[in-house]
């Protein structure tokens, strides 16, 4: 099963495992999406946009139309997440213009300290 991993860690944490990556040539064992604070990523994943990834997840490649119809919504108002999430970098656009969410399974990774 293919994972993604959304979590919050500082970007230079982020950079030191690109950079790791890169120095020895060999890649993360899983996929990671990487927030900068608990509240950016609640401010892109919204609960509608969850909506779309649950929708998407193992689906493959599909239209932003049949996404609307997968999960009953306004075809204008998931372009506007689908936008959202494509800028975040949680989806993907293919060279037809379809989406994909090229994941089946979400795991979110954060920790909640004392201030």
């Amino acid at each position: 099963m293919k994972t993604v991993t959304l979590d919050v860690r500082s970007p230079s944490d982020a950079m030191a495992d690109f950079t790791q990556a890169r120095k020895t040539g060999k890649p993360q064992s899983s996929a990671r999406i990487s927030f900068a604070t608990p509240e950016l990523l609640w401010k892109v994943l919204t609960e509608k946009r969850w909506e779309i990834l649950k929708a998407l997840c193992g689906a493959g490649p599909v239209s932003i139309r049949e996404t609307a119809r997968r999960v009953g919504r306004d075809v204008k108002d998931v372009h506007g997440d689908v936008t959202a999430l494509l800028n975040a970098g949680v989806l993907d656009r293919i060279e037809d213009g379809r989406i994909v969410f090229p994941f089946e399974a979400v795991k979110v990774e954060f920790f909640l300290r004392a201030a």
